[in-house]
């Protein structure tokens, strides 16, 4: 059998399309599938998976997948921190180019190289890719530097928050529409095929990589670039102004009509309108809107005053970090989910006792637990006593983790239809969580900046009743 991963969302379009004219004929991969397991006709010692891009490359790097296809920047931050020879890339594919830049807001006080080497203090980092972003700091010989990682929205933090962004894009165009300045470009890269070593050297591969080495790419058009809206760095924070954190993704309509209901009136706030910044009738209110993963961490470091997120978020970092400063202020009401312990329908365990009896039997070797909530996954291994146990980190797309490449899944559910679907069964209910807003347990110093909060909290208190 040969396994080869493929990748969920920017690529997934231009993937089919290659793979459809190599002749693989799949069933259901293409940009609206919710499949994980598309079928290959004509091929039958083919196993195809579908992971998010950032997985693609790890799940090749340990072996688990002969070969997949995922963006070269993701491959590179793996190798930047494993420089091992697991991973060997096979070709350059002709779509899905961007280039990785490290940008800063065209509102910094320090915009080039030689002026943030010059500071005094720490130089931030952010970004989605922390390994690449450390050894850029170490090329530029940073004197002394923090990254802080991100599960996205990297452009939105600086320069209040940052001072380098790691950002991908199509264009320096498209930097200067998010009011970015590029001080340096990291790599320029497009779609790989990337190979397992051991596969290469054991398996016979060349069925699959005659097909995949053989098909000529087509050419993308340069996507349209949209307007950001309101132009980004208007309001660069004060001593006294209130910083507050808006989700994007599906948390945003429920807050939208949230903000509606409490007065708050928000101008750009839409996903038709893809600024990060949107404007508050508020006198003292700055608003950027970021993923509901980092919140919780960007509360506790205090590059937010108040944010919206789910509580699942904020558990996963308070079982990390538990003398966080960080607390929930308000339950929201919406977004009602349930964080739970996955399995697949033909694991003979419903519950973590059992999962202890398939352990201590040698019926499993050890428990491969997968999720993106990593740090509820190790509590919940800790407190079940569920060794030895391997918690491996993902990215979105879980569900197709089970049952090859782990055990048990840390999953959000709100119906458990789709967990269904995969032929996936729930053995624990870990949290009920809902949307809440959070902040720090110690009130600001300044007074206005303690009355402006105040007045933000009841107003979503009312709303929420």
């Amino acid at each position: 059998m040969i396994k080869l991963a493929l990748p969920k969302g920017r690529l997934q379009k231009s993937t089919a399309a290659l793979l459809n004219r190599a002749g693989f004929s799949l069933s259901d991969y293409h940009e609206d599938s919710r499949s994980y397991r598309p079928g290959c006709e004509g091929l039958p010692q083919l196993l195809v998976k579908v992971f998010q891009e950032r997985d693609v490359a790890i799940q090749v790097s340990v072996g688990n997948y002969d070969l997949g296809i995922c963006g070269l920047e993701w491959v590179q931050e793996l190798l930047i921190k494993y420089p091992s020879d697991a991973m060997v890339k096979v070709r350059e594919l002709d779509y899905g180019r961007r280039s990785l830049y490290a940008v800063t807001s065209k509102f910094a006080t320090a915009t080039s190289v030689k002026e943030l080497k010059a500071k005094s203090d720490i130089v931030r980092l952010v970004g989605e890719y922390p390994n690449l972003a450390e050894s850029l700091a170490l090329r530029l010989r940073l004197g002394r530097f923090k990254v802080f990682p991100v599960w996205g929205a990297a452009e939105v933090y600086p320069p209040e928050s940052a001072d380098i962004a790691i950002i991908p894009e199509t264009s320096i165009a498209g930097l200067v529409n998010k009011g970015l300045a590029p001080l340096t470009t990291i790599l320029t890269a497009s779609a790989f095929l990337i190979a397992n070593k051991s596969s290469l050297e054991q398996k016979d591969l060349s069925p699959i990589l005659s097909l995949l080495c053989n098909v000529d790419s087509e050419a993308e058009e340069e996507p349209t670039l949209p307007s950001s809206g309101i132009s980004p760095g208007e309001a660069i924070y004060g001593d006294d102004v209130v910083s507050l954190a808006l989700p994007d993704g599906h948390q945003q309509a429920h807050t939208i009509e949230l903000l509606g209901k409490a007065g708050l009136k928000v101008h750009g706030y839409q996903p038709s309108l893809p600024t990060r910044r949107p404007s508050i009738e508020l006198d003292g209110v700055a608003i950027k809107v970021i993923r509901p993963q980092d919140m919780p961490f960007q509360v506790a470091n205090s590059n937010f005053d108040l944010a919206i997120t789910g509580r699942d978020w904020l558990w996963d970092h308070l079982c990390r970090f538990p003398s966080s400063p960080v607390t929930e202020l308000l339950d929201l009401g919406f977004g009602q989910v349930q964080i739970v312990a996955v399995a697949s329908e033909n694991l003979a365990a419903d519950g973590a006792d059992e999962l202890r009896r398939l352990i201590s039997s040698g019926q499993l070797s050890g428990l491969r637990l997968a999720s993106e909530y990593v740090n509820i996954a190790d509590k919940y291994a800790r407190d079940n006593h569920l060794a030895p146990c391997q918690v491996i980190p993902t990215w979105g797309a879980s569900e197709a983790f089970l049952p090859e490449d782990a055990d048990v899944l840390i999953e959000v559910t709100e119906t458990g239809e789709t967990l269904a679907k995969h032929n996936l069964k729930i053995i624990d209910t870990l949290l009920q969580s809902s949307a809440c807003l959070i902040g720090s347990k110690t009130p600001p110093i300044d007074p206005v900046k303690r009355e402006r909060i105040a007045y933000i909290i009841e107003a979503l208190r009312r709303a929420g009743g």
